[in-house]
């Protein structure tokens, strides 16, 4: 292999020695990947190349120069040590000098594996994969053996920084805030649903912050939601202008003890959803088409009679849906008072659905979780994969400065929008 890496002429630019070094390989019948594959081969190289640099700067002079001869410290040959990386296990021929002074940063005393392996663990359990899943894929694709220990040891290096997300400082306003639950199965004994409360923010400069991931057991009622706001509040949030939730019992009466000014929004989409919840999947496509003047409504009067026009036609067969509708309206009514553009961002699922898709997935993965603290990891590293800062944050709708203008008129005085957005 460093026959084929040797005889490459230089200089040459990276594309170029690309193509070389896999033409050359594949004509004298060499893996690209593998133990003695070629990306293996030019790991190798590279490593110990970046190791031989360190040690230069560590003793104040090049490999065979005579001043190492001069006394004091010096090299003193090499020791055979095997890492992971991510194109498997690679054996390096890593410098030692006379006096055990040494101290390697790129591949560190006592370190088996690269940053990139810890990467591909965090990035395979965010998808929900066991310990078990991940080590049997680490044996299959790299040929490495890693323990189940050493993969819970990775993945729990990410309790503190989870910590540390949950706690950061948050933005002074919202104008919407959405509050949603994906059920987890937790062991305890028996093996039972248990939410796990998620809350979107979406800011002043028309992006999703994911404000945090809360643990509960069903049966919340105003105190612990009065907690999980009040956490919310201390971190900084001073104002939110509309909170959309899904009649979560205390909720409603929570948010507006922790923010006065805000309105409680009933979400659309969980209404309509939960509506075809008691309803033939054949008629599904009807009751969406009779709805629809209903949400879509100018006023609320408006909504009201064609509503009174949906429970005459669907009333008899599905009384439950009346009834479902009859008890959210306090809630829902809210909703026909905005503009349009403030409509279109609190109907808008993209930007929840993307996040709930993945969260499900994650979870469908994994099955069920030992704690609850590792379904909140698990959850929190589907977070952390959305965005490369960690802070879970995207753009919620292209169309947002006609939707900032509209909050800005209609909630005069609460919406400052950042200068540098």
């Amino acid at each position: 292999m460093s026959d084929i890496i040797d005889s490459v002429p230089k200089p040459m630019d990276a594309q170029q020695l690309a193509a070389e070094l896999v033409d050359k390989a594949r004509a004298e019948g060499i893996d690209l990947v593998g133990p003695r594959g070629l990306l293996t081969g030019l790991t190798k190289t590279v490593l110990e190349t970046a190791l031989e640099a360190e040690m230069t700067e560590h003793l104040g002079y090049d490999k065979h120069d005579p001043a190492g001869r001069t006394g004091g410290n010096s090299r003193n040959g090499t020791r055979i040590k095997t890492v992971l990386t991510e194109v498997g296990p690679v054996e390096l021929d890593v410098p030692r000098d006379r006096d055990g002074s040494f101290e390697p940063v790129i591949v560190r005393k006592r370190q088996r594996r690269l940053n990139g392996v810890d990467q591909i663990v965090l990035s395979l359990t965010a998808r929900g994969l066991t310990t078990g899943e991940i080590a049997a894929h680490f044996d299959e694709v790299y040929g490495a053996k890693v323990s189940k220990d050493t993969i819970s040891r990775i993945t729990d290096k990410v309790l503190e920084e989870m910590t540390e997300w949950q706690n950061r400082p948050l933005d002074k306003v919202y104008p919407v805030l959405f509050i949603d639950a994906i059920m987890v199965k937790v062991r305890d004994g028996q093996v039972t649903n248990r939410p796990v409360y998620v809350a979107i923010g979406v800011t002043v400069n028309g992006e999703r912050d994911i404000l945090g991931l809360w643990a509960g057991d069903g049966g919340e009622g105003a105190k612990f939601w009065l907690s999980v706001l009040t956490e919310i509040k201390n971190r900084g949030v001073q104002d939110v202008c509309i909170a959309v939730c899904d009649g979560l019992k205390g909720l409603p009466e929570s948010i507006t003890t922790a923010w006065p000014l805000a309105t409680v929004q009933a979400c659309i989409i969980h209404l309509i959803r939960n509506t075809f919840r008691y309803a033939s999947r054949r008629d599904w496509d009807a009751l969406s088409k009779d709805l629809r003047p209903v949400y879509t409504a100018a006023t609320e009067a408006a909504a009201a009679a064609r509503f009174d026009e949906f429970a005459d036609t669907w009333g008899g067969q599905y009384p439950a849906i009346v009834k479902l509708w009859r008890a959210t309206w306090t809630e829902f009514v809210p909703f026909l008072d905005y503009d349009v553009e403030i409509r279109r961002i609190i109907c808008s699922t993209n930007a929840i659905e993307s996040l709930n898709a993945r969260y499900r997935r994650a979870v469908r993965a994994r099955g069920h979780f030992p704690t609850e603290q590792a379904a909140l990891k698990c959850l929190y590293l589907a977070t952390r994969a959305l965005d490369p800062t960690g802070r879970g944050r995207a753009r919620w709708a292209i169309r947002w400065k006609p939707a900032l203008n509209a909050f800005a008129i209609t909630f005069e005085g609460r919406i400052v929008p950042s200068t540098t957005n």
